[in-house]
C-alpha cells in the first residue's frame, strides 16, 4: 500500500487491503470490515453536530445524525457484522446523546441489537454515556494492529480516524476533492463518515510524518480510487 504511481485506477465497489497480519475490506462509503473478525469499522460520526453548533448560533441543517446512521445502516445491512467498532468522536460533544431524538435513539439501538459494539473514545467524546450502549475502550488490539482514535507514535501498525483525510484531484479537466482512505505501509487513515464533518486535505503537513514510506489515497465515491501522491493537489 505504498505511494502508486500517477494513474487512477479504479478499484471496484471496494477494495481488499492487507495491513499487518489483518485483511480488510474498505466499502466506498467510508467504512472498513474485517472479514475473519466479522468486524464493521467507522469512525468520526460526530453525530448530533447540527445541534451542538445551534446551540452557539449557528444553524446547519438539522439531519445529521439521521443521515449518518442511515449509512451505518446500509453498511450493517451489506456486512451483518458480528461487531461494529466506531473510532472515536462518535458524538460532537458530551451532550450530544442526551440531544438525539428518539427515532434516532432507536435506530441506534436497532443497530446495536444482536451484536458487539464497541466505542472507541476520542478528543470530542472522551467518556461516552453509558445509555449509549454498548462497551467503550481507548482502543482495541487485532493481531498486530491497534485500531484507536488519533495516530499513535510507537511503531504500531494502527488503523485510525481523527483527522478526516480528504483527497484533491483533477480528472477530466475538473478539480474534484473528496473524502478518502489514506493508506500507507504501517497506518490507514479511515475517512470521517458524520454527514457534515468536513476533510482535511492529504497534501497537509500533519500527514507527512504518518507515511514515510508513501501513501495511497482511496477516494470515496460510487466505487473506490486509488490514487498516488503525484496526482494529489493541494487545496
Amino acid at each position: 500500500m505504498n505511494a502508486m504511481g500517477g494513474e487512477a485506477i479504479p478499484a471496484g465497489e471496494a477494495q481488499v487491503l492487507r495491513l499487518g497480519r489483518l485483511d480488510l475490506v474498505a466499502d466506498p462509503a467510508g467504512a472498513l470490515f474485517i472479514p475473519d473478525e466479522g468486524m464493521l469499522v467507522v469512525a468520526d460520526l460526530h453525530l448530533e453536530k447540527a445541534s451542538s453548533f445551534a446551540g452557539r448560533g449557528v444553524f446547519l441543517p438539522p439531519y445529521d445524525t439521521r443521515a449518518t446512521l442511515a449509512v451505518v445502516a446500509r453498511l450493517v445491512a451489506r456486512y451483518a457484522p458480528r461487531a461494529v467498532v466506531a473510532l472515536g468522536d462518535s458524538f460532537h460533544d458530551a451532550g450530544a446523546h442526551a440531544r438525539l431524538e428518539v427515532r434516532d435513539r432507536e435506530a441506534l439501538a436497532a443497530l446495536q441489537s444482536g451484536r458487539d459494539w464497541l466505542w472507541v473514545t476520542g478528543n470530542h467524546d472522551p467518556e461516552v454515556p453509558r445509555a449509549a450502549g454498548g462497551e467503550r475502550a481507548a482502543e482495541l488490539r487485532l493481531a498486530d494492529v491497534v485500531l484507536r482514535h488519533a495516530p499513535g507514535d510507537n511503531g504500531t501498525a494502527e488503523i485510525v480516524g481523527h483527522l478526516h483525510p480528504a483527497a484533491r484531484v483533477r480528472l477530466t479537466g475538473r478539480s474534484v476533492r473528496r473524502r478518502c482512505f489514506a493508506a500507507g505501509a504501517r497506518r490507514i487513515v479511515m475517512p470521517a463518515l458524520g454527514a457534515l464533518t468536513g476533510g482535511l486535505n492529504l497534501r497537509d503537513a500533519a500527514f507527512r510524518p504518518l507515511f514515510p514510506d508513501g501513501v495511497t489515497a482511496l477516494v470515496l465515491g460510487q466505487r473506490l480510487y486509488a490514487i498516488g501522491w503525484p496526482l494529489l493537489l493541494p487545496d
